[in-house]
């Protein structure tokens, strides 16, 4: 079973909305922000509630995650054996009532669980482009038992 706390390599940023009579703004991403190492595709995926997609890790890219509809609870593992944080898991809440981007470096194990009644969006970063004939992806089952991490709702 693995221990809970804070990753070597993750950065969240918190984002700042500017709301008028009219709605709000948000920034996302800026080159200034210099979050990751380059760009590579940003993409967007929609799941519905209850949905589990987890887990999988890379070996070449970087992933920034940002949910602006919905609410996610994403859990990160970092597998990277020369890793400081080496066998830490930890769990982060973003979404709309919690804008926030998450840095997720090579070698972290992540996934997420759609919260609440309503579907959830990603938009996601990376900073290599897909190539379908060597994708990065490297699957572990949404159970994994080296994670051990359990996906019920902990405070009913």
């Amino acid at each position: 079973m693995s221990t809970f706390g804070t990753i070597e390599g993750v950065v969240v940023k918190q984002l700042v909305r500017h709301p008028d009579d009219r709605g709000f703004f948000q920034e996302i991403l800026r080159d200034d922000d210099h979050l990751l190492r380059k760009f590579g595709q940003a993409s967007l995926s929609m799941s519905y509630p209850g949905v589990i997609k987890a887990f999988h890790y890379h070996e070449r890219q970087d992933d920034l995650w940002f949910f602006p509809v919905g609410s996610a609870q994403v859990v990160l593992y970092d597998a990277r054996k020369d890793s400081p944080t080496y066998g830490i898991t930890q769990v982060l809440y973003p979404g709309e009532d919690n804008p926030q981007l998450i840095v997720i470096p090579v070698g972290v194990v992540h996934g997420y669980r759609v919260l609440g009644n309503k579907p959830l969006m990603i938009v996601y970063f990376t900073t290599e482009s897909y190539n379908p004939a060597q994708p990065d992806e490297k699957r572990l089952a949404w159970n994994d038992e080296t994670i051990g991490f359990d996906w019920t709702t902990q405070n009913r």
